[in-house]
């Protein structure tokens, strides 16, 4: 593990981002594979987590503004539940969601923010450490949706530990993946610790391919990027104009955003040759919906106890509290 301390003294960074290597071999194996498909994790460079925030603001992307009614329409109750708790986020993000949970509730003195692009996580812990002068903030740059061990600090010894994982980005897991990735969370939080996750909803397919494919062409920049640095960091040769960006919903409840090879093709990465036939698809990323029941199920089957669920008077969107299990 190694530590950097920044300039403030409020803020600590845990540098255990994964190695190139990693990369690389994920990239091969992914392109390798049948169908062709990469970890979306690795859409989240400095560029692309830029790009995932306009998303977040575009007419289409109903799931930010609607996580966010729910959030400050709720946020008393929640602050009553969280307490004087260590507050984990996972993938801080622009902090926009976990700031309503800091106003809420001016107990909350420890802030850990996970995420893989560390860039994004150094500007959002100094940008919450400046609004919040009480708050110690804690920045670990690391793969969350591995097993991780929170640092020996005093700040998270003695507290209650709540997780705080908003955006719905848990729907980018399969469903088995969704068990184990919370499992992984309940034994980081703790028997008397909890986690408050938001999860999108089953609803018109016309909305969801609406949301991940927008009208500017901002989600297809997005998926495009990941090509983008592959080349960069990779040294690949990606021809970016041979393919085109889709989003699709499967009806077993998700939907799929895949780039698609406009031509028969061959892409090198290292002494590799990778080729693509016409109409060939690399999927970047899925997105699963779930009903509210079908969700607690994955999240007692991984050890929680669903304590509360919230959802916007449209029921596009739910928020989900559950306990841990003593």
């Amino acid at each position: 593990m190694t530590l950097s301390l920044n300039s403030r003294p409020n803020v600590q960074l845990y540098d255990l981002h994964p190695p190139l290597d990693d990369f690389y071999a994920a990239a091969l194996a992914g392109l390798q594979a049948t169908p062709k498909t990469m970890p979306p994790k690795f859409l989240y460079d400095q560029r692309g987590a830029e790009l995932f925030d306009v998303i977040c603001t575009l007419e289409e992307y109903y799931l930010t503004r609607t996580e966010l009614l729910i959030l400050r329409t709720y946020a008393p109750e929640l602050a009553t539940l969280m307490g004087d708790c260590a507050l984990l986020e996972f993938g801080s993000g622009s902090s926009q969601k976990v700031q309503t949970l800091l106003d809420a509730n001016p107990k909350l003195r420890t802030y850990v923010g996970l995420d893989i692009s560390r860039h994004q996580l150094q500007k959002s812990c100094l940008d919450l450490a400046s609004r919040y002068p009480q708050l110690e903030a804690i920045a670990i740059c690391a793969d969350y949706t591995q097993p991780l061990t929170l640092p020996d600090l005093p700040a998270l010894r003695h507290r209650s530990k709540v997780g705080f994982f908003p955006g719905s980005s848990i729907g980018n897991l399969e469903p088995q993946e969704v068990v184990v990735f919370l499992r992984h969370t309940a034994m980081l939080v703790g028997p008397q610790g909890s986690l408050l996750i938001g999860v999108d909803l089953k609803k018109e397919p016309a909305i969801l391919e609406a949301a991940y494919d927008d009208t500017q062409g901002v989600s297809a920049a997005f998926a495009f990027n990941l090509l983008t640095r592959i080349n960069r960091e990779l040294g690949a040769d990606f021809q970016l104009d041979q393919f085109r960006y889709r989003a699709s919903y499967n009806p077993i409840g998700r939907i799929e955003m895949d780039l698609v090879s406009l031509i028969d093709q061959v892409v090198h990465l290292g002494a590799h040759e990778i080729a693509f036939q016409q109409g060939e698809a690399l999927r970047t990323e899925n997105s699963y919906k779930y009903s509210v029941s079908d969700f607690q199920d994955l999240a007692a089957q991984a050890g929680f106890q669903p304590q509360q669920v919230w959802t916007d008077p449209d029921r596009l969107f739910s928020l989900h509290y559950l306990q841990g299990k003593s």
